[in-house]
């Protein structure tokens, strides 16, 4: 038994008398670091890291999914002005706050273990999205094929095998190179997107320039939900706000106020060219599905059941069952509210509003409180104060209206 309590310490590297390994579950550990030099990152221990490249593929899936397509809608709620600026502030605001996390983590991680529930709750939510948006794109081209009209939640029950299936993945690297076909599908499916908007003459005339103030919580939420992937680097955090802003606007000249929750339900039904790229973007997403419920399993697993477990021989039993649970979950909650545009909107008020704006400020304020003083104390509580506020109206009102729409819409 050590000092502190851990009956298995060891110590690392040239900071031996500040640096503890303790113990967690079979293999993962937990480092309680006291040296300002210790830096998390040196003391990774992934069983099969990813290589640079696979991650970046992995990274890029990630970052276009759903959220952009859902865009058009979101200006739609808007009015194309007030959307063009809104989405460029919170997208601004979004990747302000994501840095402000990483920072805020990465300090964290020299102390003590850093909470990640609200990033399981995100991205069980995320999954539930991709499945409305597999499944009503499956939609589209039956029913265009068949001329029939089947119910989504059919459709949503068909993918649940190999939805289980791909989560059955252990391993980053073997999903490595479905993401690299799923990219590739993507930008093709994009580039026919555009060929779609832009092959008739896109106008403002009977679009509204300034939405009504009483849809802008449904923008807030669908816009919040497509600006949380963006990447907190610069570069790429100008690229694609742009990108959605694009997207969005022109999108929205196009189809007006007809259009739906995915861009891709408002393209021609029974053309071949719009039948592939629904079916494209479904297999797509099927796969992002893969890579964001690993997230969520991932913290499931290693931070609340592998270390209750213990030493028993049918551990790999028990994970691929919280694998199958979990994905469970996103199916319910997909099958109870089968409306993507809604649903998109609800989801990113109720979660992204708190835990991507409030949560991230709070977490700021509370990691660097005693190592800012005078002009520098005031700045972190007054930009992080206006953050949370922002977040909590954004939560409250946009889950109340979201909510308000769906009792409206299935009342109906």
């Amino acid at each position: 038994m050590t000092k502190n309590g851990h009956s298995n310490a060891a110590y690392v590297g040239d900071h031996a008398d500040k640096l503890e390994l303790a113990e967690k579950g079979q293999k993962n550990k937990a480092i309680v670091a006291k040296d300002p030099d210790y830096n998390p990152y040196h003391h990774r221990d992934v069983e099969h890291p990813t290589t640079n490249s696979e991650t970046l593929f992995h990274l890029l899936k990630g970052s276009l999914g759903t959220g952009i397509l859902a865009m058009p809608n979101a200006f739609r709620n808007s009015g194309y002005v007030t959307g063009a600026i809104g989405t460029i502030v919170i997208g601004f605001i979004c990747t302000f706050c994501i840095h402000q996390l990483i920072k805020a983590q990465y300090e964290l991680c020299r102390r003590k273990k850093v909470v990640n529930t609200f990033l399981l709750i995100y991205q069980l939510g995320t999954c539930c999205v991709y499945v409305v948006f597999v499944a009503s794109n499956i939609k589209a081209i039956v029913d265009a094929v068949a001329d029939t009209n089947i119910d989504v939640r059919l459709c949503m029950i068909i993918i649940l095998l190999p939805l289980i299936l791909i989560n059955w993945v252990r391993n980053l690297k073997y999903l490595a190179p479905f993401s690299t076909l799923a990219n590739a599908i993507t930008m093709v499916s994009f580039g026919i997107i555009c060929y779609y908007i832009f092959r008739e003459p896109v106008t403002t005339e009977g679009k509204d320039a300034f939405g009504k103030p009483s849809n802008f919580p449904l923008f807030f939420g669908t816009v919040l939900n497509s600006a949380a992937a963006v990447e907190s680097s610069t570069y790429p955090m100008v690229l694609i706000v742009f990108l959605y802003v694009g997207m969005g606007l022109f999108g929205y000249l196009n189809y007006g106020s007809a259009v739906l929750g995915s861009i891709t339900l408002n393209m021609p039904e029974h053309e071949v060219l719009s039948m592939c790229v629904k079916g494209m973007l479904a297999f797509a997403i099927y796969i992002t599905h893969g890579l964001a419920c690993y997230v969520a399993i991932d913290i499931t697993w290693n931070d609340y059941v592998a270390k209750r477990l213990g030493a028993q021989r049918n551990v790999l039993f028990w994970e691929y069952a919280v694998r199958t649970i979990l994905v469970l979950m996103t199916f319910l909650l997909a099958v109870a509210i089968p409306n993507l545009e809604l649903f998109i909107s609800l989801f990113g008020a109720l979660c992204l509003s708190a835990l991507g704006l409030a949560f991230p400020a709070l977490i700021q304020i509370c990691t660097h409180w005693y190592q800012t003083k005078g002009i520098g104390k005031a700045w972190l509580v007054l930009s992080n104060f206006v953050l949370i506020i922002v977040g909590i109206l954004g939560l409250v009102i946009g889950t109340y209206t979201s909510l308000k729409e769906i009792v409206l819409t299935f009342s109906e």
